[in-house]
C-alpha cells in the first residue's frame, strides 16, 4: 500500500489520502446548498445560537485572545467570537467553504481571517502563528481518520496555557443516527457503531443533513468513528492535560420531532430517557 504525502500534510496511505480528497470534494459540493438553506439562516440566525450557554463559561474572557476555528466550514459558528474581543483564523479544507465564510464575515461586518487548508497541515499552514485557544467541533471529528495526527497539531497550534476546546456530537447520537433514518423512524434505536475500531463509513447521498437541493456531483463522503476515551487519550498522549468534561441532554436543532425548545437549544419531552447528545471536552498545553 503506497503513502501520500501530499495535500493533507500527513504520511497517510494512499487509501486514505484520496477518502480526505473526496470528503473535500464533497464539501465543496455541499457549500452552496447549506450557504442558502433554512438550516443555517446565514442571513438571520444569530450567530450565538449556534452556541451553549455552557460553551460561553468554559471559554472564559476572549478579549485580546487568539483563537483559530479549525474545520469552520460556512463559518456561521466562527463569526460569534470578533465581537466578543477576540482575533480569530477560521481553517477548512474546502475553498468553496472558505469562500463562503468570507461572504459571511464581509456580509456581518466581522474580521475573520480565513484559511484553506486540511486540519492535519494546519500547523504547517499557519506558519509560526500560535494560538490561546484551539475551538473545534458539532460533526468535526468524524472527518479525522487519525486523531493522534490531528491532537498532534492541536499541540502545536497553541501557546503554552492555551486550550483546545472541543464541543462534538456524542458517539451516543451518533450511534442512534444524527439524521432521520430513510424511513423516517423516529424510535431511539442504536443505528450505528458507538465505539471505533471497524474504520471509515462510506456514504453515498444526494442530501446532507440540510433542506436544499440534491448533490449532483461529489456525492460520496467518509467518517470516522471516534468514543470519547479516544479523543481524551489522543490529547493526553500529544501532551495535552484534560481540565473539564461535559455531557448535555441539548442540541442546537430538533433532530426529533418531539424535542422542544430550552434555553435556545433543543431536548427530548421529559417523558423521554435524559441521554447525552452533545459532549464538551477542555484540555490545556502546560
Amino acid at each position: 500500500m503506497g503513502i501520500d504525502t501530499g495535500s493533507t500534510g500527513r504520511g497517510f496511505d494512499t487509501d486514505t489520502a484520496a477518502r480526505i480528497r473526496a470528503n473535500e470534494a464533497n464539501w465543496d459540493a455541499r457549500t452552496p446548498i447549506h450557504a442558502a438553506s433554512a438550516f443555517y439562516d446565514l442571513p438571520g440566525r444569530d450567530p450565538r445560537a449556534w452556541f451553549a450557554d455552557f460553551e460561553w463559561d468554559d471559554l472564559g474572557d476572549l478579549s485580546g485572545k487568539d483563537l483559530v476555528h479549525l474545520q469552520c466550514h460556512l463559518g456561521s459558528e466562527t463569526i460569534a467570537f470578533p465581537p466578543l474581543g477576540a482575533r480569530v483564523v477560521g481553517l477548512d479544507i474546502s475553498g468553496e467553504s472558505v469562500r463562503a465564510a468570507r461572504a459571511l464575515a464581509a456580509s456581518k461586518g466581522v474580521e475573520v481571517e480565513y484559511v484553506q487548508a486540511d486540519v492535519h497541515a494546519a500547523a504547517d499552514t499557519l506558519g509560526a502563528s500560535r494560538f490561546d485557544i484551539v475551538y473545534t467541533g458539532k460533526g468535526a471529528l468524524c472527518y479525522i481518520p487519525d486523531l493522534t495526527a490531528w491532537a498532534t497539531e492541536v499541540h502545536t497550534l497553541l501557546r503554552p496555557g492555551g486550550q483546545v476546546y472541543i464541543v462534538e456530537f456524542h458517539p451516543l447520537l451518533n450511534a442512534l443516527s444524527p439524521t432521520p433514518p430513510p424511513d423516517g423512524d423516529e424510535t431511539l434505536l442504536l443505528r450505528h457503531d458507538y465505539l471505533s475500531g471497524r474504520g471509515p463509513t462510506t456514504r453515498d447521498a444526494t442530501h446532507t443533513y440540510t433542506d436544499g437541493p440534491p448533490l449532483t456531483t461529489a456525492t460520496t463522503s467518509h467518517e470516522w468513528q471516534h468514543g470519547i476515551g479516544d479523543v481524551v487519550n489522543a490529547l493526553i498522549a500529544a501532551g495535552l492535560r484534560i481540565t473539564r468534561l461535559r455531557e448535555t441532554e441539548q442540541l442546537p436543532w430538533p433532530r426529533w420531532s418531539t424535542m422542544t425548545p430550552t434555553t435556545g437549544w433543543y431536548s427530548l419531552p421529559d417523558n423521554a430517557p435524559r441521554i447525552p447528545l452533545i459532549y464538551a471536552l477542555q484540555a490545556t498545553r502546560p
